[in-house]
């Protein structure tokens, strides 16, 4: 039993099951709280989710996915995250810290030092997981969640990759001085 990440698009086929079983947990979980669920799994184009401003991942268990996510650009340093997702039958044993740790490896190696995302008042689970990983929560943690509807985290992951032209130049810069 060997886990890898791949990296792929929302249009893969074996994304299938990431996009269905959130959409099913949105429903089950939100009703028509929110619109129609499927709506949201659709709301934002694949392309958001590709390189150079974010990426999808699935992570993949002798060929199948069992947790995956994605991010997308939310402003020039911050990468926001989505779409974090951990088969119900293989939760609680960490895949979903793995997913979100993967995705801010990939979004510092992509140039970004910031991490912002929401999720729903009603998976106290994906609170907790943000909290435990190093989120910090832009809401009150202490009143009713769903005053807030969605709750909104934030988490800074490192100065951002240097372009190596900006590299190349600085140390021009330096030998020129010296």
């Amino acid at each position: 039993m060997s886990d890898s990440f791949i990296y792929t698009t929302p249009l893969d086929e074996r994304s299938q099951p990431l996009i269905e079983a959130l959409t099913w947990e949105y429903s089950t979980r939100y009703g028509n709280y929110f619109g129609d669920p499927g709506a949201e799994m659709s709301r934002y184009p694949a392309e958001l989710f590709a390189p150079p401003d974010g990426n999808f991942v699935l992570l993949v268990r002798d060929g199948v996915a069992i947790g995956g996510g994605a991010f997308k650009r939310y402003d020039e340093h911050t990468a926001e995250l989505k779409r974090i997702w951990t088969h119900a039958d293989l939760r609680r044993q960490g895949l979903a810290r793995k997913v979100v740790e993967e995705l801010e490896a990939q979004a510092l190696r992509q140039g970004y030092s910031k991490i912002y995302l929401t999720t729903g008042f009603r998976q106290p689970e994906a609170t907790q997981l943000y909290l435990r990983t190093g989120y910090t929560a832009l809401f009150d943690v202490t009143v009713d969640p769903e005053i807030y509807k969605h709750l909104a985290f934030e988490k800074r992951i490192g100065a951002p990759a240097v372009p190596a032209a900006a590299v190349n130049a600085a140390s021009h810069a330096t030998a020129s001085a010296a």
